[in-house]
C-alpha cells in the first residue's frame, strides 16, 4: 500500500503539461522558437508519464478490495476510464468537425504567412462516417490514416485508450514476474513492434500506436511502483525509468530530447518520492511538491484535460487573425505574447465551463454505472446461492 491517497504535486504537473502544450503550439503558430518550451510533444510525454503513474497508484490503493485477478475489476477500471475521457472528447469532436472549414482556413492563413508546408485538408475537413466512427470507438489511433484526422490534438487519446485496454494485463504481469522483468519484456516487445513498423514502411503522422510510446507509460508506472512498501526498490525503479526514457522511439528524438526526458523522469521522481531523498534535497522537493498541489496549480490541474483538448480550437483562429492584421508589424516574440495572452484566458474559461457542465457530470454517470453494475452482481450472486 502507499503512504497516502494524495500525491501533492500531481495537480501542478498536470497543469504544467497542459500549459507546456499550449505554449508550444502558440510558439509554433506565431513563428517564434524557444528551445524545450517550443516542443509540445515533451508536454505530452509528461502527460503520458502522469497517466502511467496514476493508473498504478490507484491500482495500489484499490487492490485489496478490487483484486485484479477478477475480470469484474477490469470492467470497473475500463468503465471509470471511459467516463473520464469520453464525454468531453465526444463534445469536442463534434464541435471540431463542425468548425473544420473555419479552422482549415485559419491554418492555411497561418502556414501561408509563415511560409510553411500547409496542413493536409483531411485533418480538418473529413467528416465521413468512417472517420467519425473511428473516433467514437477510440480505434483511430491504431490506423496511420485516421490517427491525425481532426483539428483536435486527439491522437494521444487514442493512445491513452490503448494503454487502458492493456493495463490490467500489464499489472497481472508485474504481480507474477515483478517490475524488472515485466518492464524489460514489455519495452522489448514495444521496440520490436516499432522496428517492424519501420521495416514495413508504416508511418504514423503522430505516435498514436501504443508500441511507439509504451516506454513513456512504463516510466510513470515504475515511479508509482516505487511507492509500494511491499517492493521498496526506488533506485532500481528510477534507473529503469531513465533507461526507458532514453529509448529513441516515438515522435522524434535527439540529444536535446534525450536530456529533457531524463530530466523529466528525475524531477518526477524527486517530487513524488521526496521522502526518499536526503536532507536538504528532500525538504526542497517537498516544498515544491506541496506548492504544486494547491491554489492556482490545483485549479489548472483539474482543468488540464479540457485545456489540452480544446486549445487548438481557439488558438488557430486567434493566431490567424493576429498574423493577418498585425503580423508584419510585430516581431515574433511580440506576436507570441499577444496570441498567448488572448488564448490562455479564453481557453481556461471554456475549460472551466466544460469541466463543470461535461466532465463532472460524465464522471458522476460513470459512478452511477458502476453502482448499478455492483447491484446487479450482488443480485446475481444472491440468486446463485
Amino acid at each position: 500500500m502507499t503512504e497516502s491517497s494524495r500525491i501533492e504535486c500531481l495537480d501542478g504537473l498536470r497543469a504544467a503539461a497542459a500549459l507546456w502544450v499550449v505554449v508550444g503550439h502558440c510558439l509554433i503558430l506565431t513563428g517564434w522558437h524557444i528551445p524545450v518550451l517550443g516542443d509540445p510533444a515533451l508536454g505530452v510525454d509528461l502527460f503520458i508519464m502522469l497517466s502511467g503513474f496514476l493508473m498504478v497508484f490507484h491500482y495500489q490503493l484499490r487492490r485489496d478490495r478490487e483484486p485484479w485477478h477478477s475480470p469484474a475489476t477490469w470492467l470497473r477500471f475500463w468503465t471509470r476510464r471511459y467516463f473520464r475521457i469520453a464525454p468531453l472528447f465526444y463534445v469536442m469532436l463534434f464541435l471540431a468537425l463542425a468548425l473544420g472549414p473555419l479552422l482549415y482556413e485559419a491554418r492555411m492563413s497561418i502556414d501561408s504567412f509563415l511560409q510553411r508546408v500547409p496542413q493536409a485538408s483531411d485533418r480538418f475537413l473529413d467528416d465521413s462516417l468512417k472517420n467519425v466512427l473511428a473516433h467514437l470507438s477510440f480505434l483511430f489511433g491504431l490506423s496511420p490514416n485516421y490517427a491525425y484526422r481532426t483539428p483536435l490534438p486527439d491522437w494521444s487519446l487514442g493512445l491513452e485508450m490503448q494503454f487502458y485496454a492493456v493495463f490490467p494485463a500489464l499489472m497481472l504481469l508485474v504481480s507474477r514476474f515483478g517490475w524488472f522483468w515485466s518492464v524489460i519484456c514489455v519495452a522489448t516487445l514495444g521496440g520490436i513492434a516499432a522496428l517492424l513498423l519501420s521495416a514495413m514502411s508504416i508511418h504514423y503522422p503522430m505516435p498514436s500506436f501504443l508500441p511507439l510510446k509504451i516506454q513513456v507509460f512504463l516510466c510513470g508506472m515504475l515511479l508509482a511502483g516505487a511507492l509500494d512498501k511491499a517492493r521498496p526498490r526506488p533506485l532500481l525503479h528510477l534507473a529503469l525509468a531513465m533507461a526507458l526514457a532514453a529509448i529513441p522511439v516515438g515522435d522524434g528524438y535527439g540529444f536535446s530530447k534525450f536530456l529533457i526526458r531524463e530530466a523529466l523522469v528525475m524531477a518526477f521522481f524527486a517530487l513524488v518520492l521526496y521522502r526518499m531523498l536526503p536532507g536538504a534535497a528532500s525538504a526542497l522537493a517537498r516544498k515544491i511538491a506541496v506548492a504544486l498541489g494547491g491554489g492556482l496549480f490545483h485549479v489548472l490541474g483539474e482543468l488540464s484535460y479540457s485545456i489540452y483538448l480544446s486549445h487548438l480550437l481557439v488558438l488557430q483562429p486567434v493566431a490567424a487573425f493576429v498574423l493577418a492584421r498585425f503580423g508584419n508589424d510585430m516581431d515574433p516574440p511580440f506576436r507570441f505574447a499577444v496570441v498567448f495572452l488572448i488564448v490562455l484566458p479564453v481557453v481556461c474559461a471554456l475549460s472551466w465551463i466544460t469541466y463543470k457542465v461535461i466532465e463532472m457530470p460524465g464522471q458522476t454517470l460513470g459512478r452511477v454505472s458502476l453502482r448499478s453494475f455492483a447491484r446487479k452482481s450482488a443480485l446475481q450472486s444472491s440468486a446463485a446461492e
